[in-house]
């Protein structure tokens, strides 16, 4: 399981580190079309508001014109924060919970109480759908958008959790050299090097080149491992018309992985559950580890046909290889802890994703209408090969674990492979009607089939789309839409029966109306209510993961961004939601809480700079996730948890050079709560961290 893009991606960054000329303004490379696609400078944001979105058809949209939930963290707030992780940054956007893992090897994500699907609703550059089965790197990421919902009309079959897309990094006309070190006191280290500069006569040529590397502590017991990336992103201006771009990222994690807790059985239909463990304990030994690479490709293509109509051609690769030796702590007695730990065995497995589209856009104007429409095609095709072996039970105590003695693998590895299938044509049209109002209509038409071991299925969907906003002032908008979405309903997990069983699609529905609007150049503020129905599951009195009728999920969304004065800056976010299950035939489950959904949740933080102190700017943060059912049957719920977060940064010149020094104490409290529910798991929270990091920019 070896890549080796290191080698050259050191060679570009050393020639980066040569001394360069002043390059000439980038605006003379620039295309003379105004269609913003064909731009490959980055967007250099210095605040927490984000003034586009770039996931899905919106293309480039100011946020007010977006007719859906939509929240963008930017690199500011990702710095301020010393964020690393998709949760670190997700959990400053409203709904997000951590699922079935606590987070320790990759983050399993839900966004309103709905998984979000690990190999569809995780985008690299609005595009390529990478495998959410590693930590995803934001070092060499420029901003994290999230489209809550339903997103079918350009992602095909996806979940209505919402698209997580990840923008990264580009060139800008300015060279940039930047040399990070970050450590915690539990002895993690990493270092990183961000490097970008412009070639050519034209300046028509951009790269940008990210390596880190480091050691892993989360302060836990028989913890040990390492994590490291080497990413590319590379553009050239070919002509006024077209433009190319190539992004290259190589990621692996080698980490010891913390055990899952099994919920206790239930007598007389409730659960009781165990007090939250120690946070610094691990029933899992130190050579249970999570071995995993990923690769992703992404070429794409951008051709001005004239100042109205472009031309997109894009294709992708994204793979994860992945070695694992999973454990589970289940069978145990609440009062002595005894029980059994059961560790499963994975070696060779192999997720892969190709994606391809092909893209049509451009504008009609008119005197009062202007019609903007995309037509397009794509193809995606995803399979995986889990292969997994037999496994071993071992006594452990749940209050004082003891060390497990390395086993092996007994049986042979049995191939479970399976492959998806997901055809589309789409069309989308926004019509701007004068000044005030708008409309977007869209369709797509489906062909998906899913092959596994013991199942198979087809289907063929056409899916409409509709949106109306209202705009009653320049900075206010006023909507409403409705949306019907596709989805896989899953796929078995390692510990049901049915391991490795893909379930049946399914059609979901969402309904929203919003308002949003943006006070001054500062702040973003947003305000929704939606509705959304799709397929629920459970798990059966036989240990298998089955459809389960339908859901229903209904809230209200609200979140603000940005500047409230020029030294005080915040991001915050709050859902209060009420979602059941609606499959009547099942008294169980009817009307219930899906697992792992939270009724409320809220996060807030904020970061003044002092006018006193040039330079110094301290942060403080709280986030909060109310109680959740650990199963369908809501015998019992995990607390409510909050954590609070502390930081300080300071900026200033060290030999001339941009120097920044920070601190940021996640966990300020040291507060153990359970973290992570769902599929039957439980996952304690991580204990107290401070992070200290500093940048020095060449």
């Amino acid at each position: 399981m070896q890549f080796n893009l290191p080698t050259l991606a050191s060679g570009l960054t050393l020639a980066f580190l040569l001394p360069q000329a002043n390059a000439e303004s980038l605006d003379k490379a620039e295309p003379a079309t105004q269609l913003s696609t064909v731009n490959v400078a980055a967007e250099q944001s210095k605040s927490f508001k984000s003034n586009v979105v770039q996931v899905g058809t919106f293309r480039d949209m100011a946020p007010l014109d977006v007719p859906q939930t939509s929240n963008v963290v930017t690199r500011e707030v990702l710095d301020a924060q010393a964020a690393s992780t998709l949760f670190g940054a997700l959990r400053n956007t409203a709904g997000v919970t951590r699922a079935q893992l606590n987070g320790s090897t990759y983050d399993n994500i839900s966004i309103r109480g709905i998984l979000v699907e690990n190999r569809s609703n995780y985008r690299l550059n609005g595009s390529l759908p990478v495998i959410n089965l590693i930590d995803i790197p934001l070092e060499n990421k420029e901003r994290v958008e999230v489209l809550k919902g339903a997103s079918s009309l350009y992602y095909g079959f996806v979940p209505p959790s919402g698209i997580v897309n990840m923008v990264t990094k580009r060139a800008g006309k300015n060279p940039i050299t930047n040399v990070s070190v970050q450590a915690n006191q539990y002895g993690g280290t990493n270092g990183h090097i961000d490097a970008a500069r412009r070639f050519g006569d034209r300046q028509q040529f951009g790269a940008r080149v990210n390596l880190l590397g480091g050691r892993e502590d989360i302060g836990i017991d028989n913890f040990s491992g390492y994590r490291a990336l080497t990413s590319g992103a590379f553009d050239w201006l070919v002509n006024d018309k077209l433009s190319l771009k190539f992004d290259i990222e190589h990621y692996r994690k080698e980490v010891s992985e913390q055990a899952g807790i099994q919920v206790p059985a239930a007598v007389n239909g409730v659960i009781t559950l165990p007090g939250v463990p120690d946070a610094t304990r691990n029933l899992a030994s130190e050579w249970q580890k999570y071995d995993a690479e990923a690769t992703n490709l992404l070429l794409r293509a951008d051709y001005a046909i004239n100042d109205d109509w472009a031309l997109l051609v894009e294709a992708g690769k994204a793979e994860v290889l992945r070695d694992r030796n999973f454990s589970q702590f289940q069978n145990y007695n609440l009062a002595t802890g005894q029980g059994t730990l059961r560790t499963f065995f994975q070696r060779g497995a192999e997720w892969n994703n190709e994606n391809i589209r092909g893209e049509v856009f451009g504008r009609f104007p008119g005197e009062w209408i202007t019609h903007e429409v995309s037509l397009g095609v794509t193809g995606n095709e995803r399979s995986q090969d889990p292969r997994s072996s037999s496994t071993f039970d071992v006594t452990q105590n749940l209050y004082n674990p003891v060390d497990i003695p390395q086993r092996s693998p007994t049986a042979p590895f049995t191939s479970n492979s399976s492959k998806i299938t997901d055809l589309g044509a789409y069309l989308s049209d926004r019509v701007l009607l004068g000044e005030k109002w708008q409309a977007m209509l869209g369709v797509r038409g489906s062909n998906y089939e899913s092959v596994g071991a013991t199942s198979r299925f087809k289907a063929d969907t056409i899916n409409p789309s509709l949106a109306l906003t209202y705009k009653p002032l320049t900075n206010v908008s006023i909507y409403g839409s409705y949306i019907e979405g596709v989805e896989e309903s899953g796929q078995a997990p390692a510990n049901r029966a049915n391991n490795g069983e893909i379930l049946a699609p399914a059609v979901s529905e969402q309904k929203e109306a919003g308002v949003k609007a943006e006070l001054g150049k500062g702040i973003l503020l947003q305000a929704a209510y939606f509705d959304i129905k799709r397929a629920s599951t459970t798990v059966d009195s036989a240990n298998r993961f089955v459809l389960n009728g339908m859901a229903q999920y209904r809230g209200v969304e609200l979140s603000a961004s940005g500047e409230v004065t020029p030294q005080l800056s915040l991001i915050g976010s709050a859902m209060f939601m009420n979602a059941k299950q609606l499959n009547a035939a099942n008294t169980a489950t009817f009307g219930k809480t899906p697992d792992n959904t939270p009724e409320q949740t809220a996060s807030l933080f904020a970061e003044y700079r002092l006018q006193s102190v040039p330079g110094l700017a301290l942060s403080s943060g709280v986030h909060y996730v109310g109680k959740r059912p650990v199963n369908s049957e809501n015998q019992a719920f995990v607390d409510d948890y909050a954590v609070l977060s502390l930081g300080a940064r300071y900026a200033t010149r060290i030999a001339g050079k941009l120097t920044t020094v920070q601190a940021v104490l996640d966990n300020a409290t040291n507060n153990n709560y359970w973290s992570t529910a769902g599929n039957g798991l439980l996952g304690v929270g991580a204990p107290i961290s401070l992070k200290l990091a500093a940048k020095v920019e060449f």
